[in-house]
C-alpha cells in the first residue's frame, strides 16, 4: 500500500515562501518519479513539478518555472517543493504524486494513473 503523507501548507503573503514536504512508503521509491499537482477551487488539478527518480533531474510547469524548485531524498524517501516568490494565484491545495507505473517528468500520469496524498492547503494573501 502506497503512501504519500504532505505537510508544510500554511496562510503566506504574497512574496513570501513555504517549504512543502512529502513522506512516501509502500515501495522502494528510489526510480520511481514523484511530483507536485495542485488545485485551486473551481479549477481542475493542474501539473506543478517533478523529478526524475535515477538522476534527479526536475520539470516545472511554465507558471512556477524559476520560483519553485523540486528535490527528493531517497534516503529518507521524500520529495520537497521549495516554493518562493509566492503570487495568490499559487494559492490551492498542493498533493504530492507518484506514478502507477512507468513515466517521464515531462508526462507524469493521469489523476488515475497517479498515487495520491491527501494534499496540504496553500494560502497567499495578496
Amino acid at each position: 500500500q502506497v503512501q504519500l503523507v504532505e505537510s508544510g501548507g500554511g496562510l503566506v503573503q504574497a512574496g513570501g515562501s513555504l517549504r512543502l514536504s512529502c513522506a512516501a512508503s509502500g515501495r522502494t521509491f528510489g526510480t520511481s518519479d514523484m511530483g507536485w499537482y495542485r488545485q485551486a477551487p473551481g479549477k481542475e488539478r493542474e501539473f506543478v513539478a517533478a523529478v526524475q527518480g535515477n538522476s534527479g533531474i526536475a520539470f516545472y510547469a511554465d507558471s512556477v518555472k524559476g520560483r519553485f524548485t523540486i528535490s527528493r531524498d531517497n534516503a529518507k524517501i521524500a520529495v520537497y517543493l521549495q516554493a518562493d516568490s509566492l503570487l495568490p494565484e499559487d494559492t490551492a491545495m498542493y498533493y504530492c504524486v507518484t506514478p502507477q507505473g512507468p513515466s517521464t517528468i515531462e508526462a507524469l500520469c493521469t489523476v488515475s494513473e497517479c498515487y495520491w496524498g491527501q494534499g496540504t492547503q496553500v494560502t497567499v494573501s495578496a
